[in-house]
């Protein structure tokens, strides 16, 4: 076998990815020389680009409820560009932290498979990859309001520091949720043209969520961790996880309920708030859910509870549609 990142295409590109969904279109209708990039952007586990795009259209349909009388046709934009653009900077994240990790992955069970540690592409290739993908990203960018550009823009450094936290804190899964859930206010800026309140309850809500289903990830791999020097909260908290799990799902309500109640006033949209709380419900229903079927030394029901939290942040979304299109009446 080549060395990591430095050998030709290899066959073992074409070994389906350890967690990859199975059955994935990657590993079985995209062109061959496609594979090992569109594995390293993770097409063929979705989930990472769900959990990217979900904080963004929070803020997006929060926003649009709080002043219906705003909502105009670009917002249908900001919703398809969110997600178009959660794809391309969600792949160029993950392929920037493969160029960080190649080595680290080499000597872990479940990375030792990507592109770059099993030498499917090379680190300039990776490179080459990353500035397609951020140019894409920013060119949807481009088509917003000045506020969420600037806000793009700076969601960069988040981005680039969070492959360094796992050598230096055992909270690298609070970083994710820094970068992650920075769409919860460059969305909201996108429709609204500034920031409030209610936008950064949004943000930290999302935060709390990611140290929640990132913690229940980290737990595939905490073994395998511990031999190469890995921090993470998997290990950090160990058989107390499910308290602390609690403790994020609760912190997490607490704040989409706070940015609720913030955003739409009782008095004035009581039916409005009504339907947001009860989105806010069910995202605490499923995390609770989800907390009591955690088994920590189950990898696979790990990687099936982390990959339900589409669902759960789903929930407030559709709640929030509802109460956007209430408010048009």
């Amino acid at each position: 076998m080549t060395k990591p990142g430095q050998g030709p295409y290899s066959p073992v590109a074409e070994d389906r990815v350890a967690d990859a969904v199975e059955g994935s279109w990657v590993d079985t209708a995209a062109p061959f020389r496609a594979r090992p990039y569109l594995r390293l952007s993770r097409v063929d586990r979705p989930i990472g680009t769900w959990l990217l795009l979900l904080p963004c259209w929070w803020g997006l349909l929060l926003a649009m409820a709080a002043s219906p009388e705003r909502i105009r046709f670009e917002d249908l934009w900001i919703l398809v560009g969110c997600a178009i653009g959660a794809v391309a900077m969600r792949g160029a994240g993950c392929t920037w932290n493969d160029i960080v990790d190649r080595d680290l992955d080499a000597q872990v069970k479940r990375t030792m498979s990507r592109p770059l540690p099993a030498g499917a592409v090379t680190v300039r290739q990776a490179w080459c990859w990353i500035a397609i993908q951020v140019g894409v990203g920013f060119a949807i960018l481009m088509t917003f309001n000045l506020t969420a550009i600037v806000l793009g823009v700076l969601s960069l450094l988040p981005v680039v520091a969070y492959p360094f936290a796992k050598r230096f804190t055992w909270w690298p899964q609070l970083a994710l949720g820094i970068a992650f859930n920075w769409g919860a206010l460059l969305a909201w800026a996108a429709h609204a043209g500034s920031l409030s309140t209610a936008a950064f309850l949004l943000y930290l809500a999302g935060i709390l969520w990611t140290l929640f289903y990132d913690t229940i990830y980290a737990h595939q791999d905490k073994e395998d961790d511990a031999l190469v020097g890995i921090r993470s909260t998997a290990r950090l908290l160990g058989h107390s996880t499910k308290r602390w799990l609690s403790g994020f799902a609760a912190s997490a309500t607490t704040l989409m309920v706070a940015a609720i109640l913030t955003a739409l006033p009782v008095d004035d949209r009581p039916f409005a708030v009504l339907v947001c709380l009860i989105g806010a419900a069910g995202f605490a229903a499923h995390l609770g859910w989800q907390t009591t079927r955690l088994d920590i030394d189950d990898s696979s029901r790990c990687l099936r509870l982390f990959r339900s939290n589409r669902d759960t942040g789903l929930l407030p979304s559709v709640s929030f549609v509802v109460a956007a299109l209430a408010g048009l009446s």
